[in-house]
């Protein structure tokens, strides 16, 4: 019995697949559309970054300062910056005026949709990658899948992962590969926001160097810092003159 149900739950999940490979259905299209990698804007928030090898960084972010001056380096290793830290730390900026999220969506292949899995309030979609740039040597060993939240309409999560071993530069090599990013569901006090990204690597370099690490992003203590409407008072009325 258990058998046959579970044969026949397996024939409507390819069904399914079959039904939307190809085309992407109008709730996820909706989802997309409005997905953010970095969550919603105007939001301030501690990010905590931890490595398998022993590192870690904690940051504040600001969107509400200047561009350059929105990260602020809190710890580095556990312990309050030195000097030099900050000094490199600063350096840095240049390069860096927003968040960590890779924002994936932007180079999915639509024609490649597929339903990758669906439980309860949730379905998976899985799709290939575009390669939109020559020197890419990745995105065609990759695929992305998103994880739709149908009541609340929001993309929960997104994974990124490699489907076979690949090499994104000479004397590189790629075994595994995978990174999950992962999102609150919105209430009525918040929108949706970035809670977590962990990412998956084992490869070597020249077969001799080891590329294995595993590093996890937490993102906390989130502020609203933009700016909130003001009502209008209602104008005062005086009666006619007779």
């Amino acid at each position: 019995m258990l058998r046959r149900v579970f044969r026949l739950q397996l024939f409507v999940l390819l069904c399914t697949a079959v039904v939307y490979a190809g085309q992407i259905p109008p709730e996820l299209d909706r989802a997309l559309k409005l997905y953010r990698a970095e969550g919603a804007m105007n939001w301030a928030y501690v990010q905590t970054t931890e490595s398998s090898k022993g590192q870690s960084l904690v940051e504040h972010y600001d969107p509400a300062k200047p561009v350059f001056s929105r990260w602020t380096l809190l710890k580095k290793n556990g312990a309050a910056p030195g000097e030099a830290d900050l000094k490199d730390y600063r350096d840095r900026l240049s390069r860096r005026t927003s968040g960590t999220a890779p924002n994936i969506k932007d180079q999915i292949d639509p024609d490649t949709c597929e339903l990758a899995g669906a439980e309860g309030e949730r379905a998976s979609y899985r799709f290939r990658l575009l390669v939109t740039d020559k020197a890419d040597r990745s995105a065609a060993h990759m695929h992305a899948v998103f994880t739709l939240h149908k009541p609340t309409g929001t993309i929960e999560r997104v994974t990124l992962s490699a489907f076979e071993p690949f090499s994104p530069m000479f004397t590189v090599k790629v075994a595994e590969a995978e990174t999950k990013i992962e999102y609150s569901l919105p209430t009525a006090e918040r929108p949706m926001l970035l809670q977590k990204i962990t990412m998956h690597m084992r490869g070597s370099v020249m077969w001799l160097k080891s590329l294995d690490e595993d590093m996890t992003v937490t993102y906390s203590e989130y502020t609203y810092v933009g700016k909130k409407s003001v009502p209008v008072p209602a104008l005062e009325t005086k009666p006619a003159s007779p």
